[in-house]
């Protein structure tokens, strides 16, 4: 495993431990041991051809979204109807979809297919991984980072939020709807906790459905969700005043980048609106590179490529780069988002880069990526962190704390894990514990102790970089 101090790698640096399908804790390493490398997997030569790179839409913000909420919330339907509503998919594709859709007596899904591209997700009608999607507003450029609210798919929920820089929270305001989503068997508790948990600081909320026969568009009902909504919201850290709740219809379109006439009682911004007034992130260009693995493909005539955000850093083609807690070292060949080349990835890109001679069995989900000539990520031996149990399985037995103590835990992994303090890299330096299907705890890494690296895989193309 590879872990880091979160005070020198916030991302690597704290953790969500998970137990009986829900987080039970979570934690902040303030120390780690590392292990000492060597004999590690270093990729052939590659061609020095230089990459012409177009990063797309570098002259407006870049931001990654996350939408969360309760399984039928209504999340890949307004979400979709957002990304074709702004170009980002054409007409053609969104009437294929809708024969389709209509063939399996699913017509309302049509928005939905946009991002729910699975096979098994389209016939069950729910996100299982996340799909990444882009769209541009007048003055930003999303990636959308459709998040699963089926309970069994959380893993991957927490997958897409760790790389948000903001988050849509959608309601399903329906009568019941809205009921089962805010409970505490519901999603849209432990969506919110988890965005807040994982760094996501930035939300708005999406009253959907505001067309429903149980609501028809009645401002009672967006009053009663954004008062109960925003206390909660409030509790588990956000502030109350900068987030906006707006009421929308996903399918209809109501409010999302023109003002609704079903709705003359709302005077608040459009969605898209909204989305603009976020503030941008501040992007860590000047620290090592922390890249986590989201996943890691075989892609035919290319190779192995890799796929994750940028958190902090710089990654060029022709960089020598360790992969943690693998010891894998390797270089990179070119980078690639949203299927274009890019001469340089900067924090918040989300990016596939080709690695040469390296296998999907070498590397995998969970991996993180850094610079092996600036303080490359190590393995944690064992990491310290300030846990705060948020709530427990009922009765409490051996080994758990009551609900709200907070303590300083000193954990050693079983796996090879990578993490980082939460003041040097935050994204990797803070956690979620989950049990029993909920989030129990979460966790801020503090120290970490990381093991030196010895007998490592270096390919030859990384020796190569190396000796220049």
């Amino acid at each position: 495993m590879c872990v880091e101090v979160f005070n020198d790698y916030a991302p690597l640096g704290r953790f969500a431990v998970r137990d009986m399908r829900q987080t039970v804790a979570v934690g902040i390493i303030k120390g780690v041991n590392k292990k000492e490398g060597s004999g590690g997997k270093i990729t052939s030569s590659l061609s020095n051809t230089t990459l012409s790179a177009i990063h797309h839409g570098k002259d407006k913000v870049h931001m990654n979204l996350v939408v969360v909420g309760h399984v039928d919330a209504g999340k890949s339907t307004a979400t979709g109807h957002l990304i074709y509503k702004c170009g980002g998919i054409d007409k053609r594709t969104i009437e294929k979809f809708e024969k389709e859709a209509a063939e399996i007596g699913k017509a309302s899904f049509k928005y939905a297919w946009v991002l729910d591209k699975l096979k098994a997700e389209r016939e069950r009608g729910i996100t299982i991984d996340i799909a990444l999607w882009k769209f541009e507003s007048p003055k930003s450029v999303f990636t959308i980072i459709d998040a699963p609210g089926h309970r069994d798919f959380i893993k991957n929920m927490i997958t897409g939020t760790s790389q948000a820089d903001a988050a849509i929270l959608m309601i399903d305001s329906t009568h019941g709807g809205f009921e089962a989503g805010i409970s505490k068997d519901g999603q849209t508790r432990e969506h919110a906790l988890l965005a807040f948990t994982l760094g996501v600081k930035q939300m708005v909320v999406c009253c959907n459905k505001m067309d429903d026969k149980t609501v028809t568009y009645a401002q009672s009902r967006y009053d009663e969700i954004s008062k109960e909504v925003g206390a909660y919201l409030k509790r588990v850290g956000y502030n109350p005043e900068k987030v906006r709740f707006i009421p929308i219809s996903g399918w209809q379109g109501d409010n999302m980048i023109e003002r609704s006439d079903n709705m003359p009682w709302y005077k608040g911004p459009t969605l898209l609106d909204a989305l603009d007034m976020l503030e941008p992130p501040v992007r860590p260009v000047d620290k090592p590179l922390r890249l986590p693995l989201q996943d890691v493909y075989k892609i035919g005539g290319i190779g192995t490529v890799p796929v994750g955000r940028v958190e902090t850093g710089i990654m060029k083609p022709g960089d020598v780069v360790t992969f943690a807690p693998a010891n894998v070292t390797t270089e990179v060949k070119s980078i690639e988002m949203h299927h274009e080349q890019l001469a340089e990835a900067q924090p918040g890109d989300n990016v596939g880069f080709n690695v040469k001679n390296v296998s999907v069995k070498d590397i995998r989900r969970g991996n993180v990526c850094g610079n092996s000539k600036n303080d490359p990520p190590k393995e944690a031996a064992d990491f310290t962190a300030q846990v705060i149990v948020l709530n427990h399985p009922g009765q409490i037995s051996n080994g758990y704390a009551p609900s709200g103590d907070a303590a300083i835990v000193k954990m050693v992994p079983q796996k090879p894990m990578c993490v980082e303090v939460f003041n040097d890299y935050a994204p990797l330096g803070r956690f979620a514990v989950r049990d029993m299907r909920q989030t129990v705890a979460v966790g801020i890494i503090k120290g970490v102790n990381k093991k030196e690296g010895s007998g490592g895989k270096v390919t030859k193309a990384a020796a190569k970089a190396a000796k220049k």
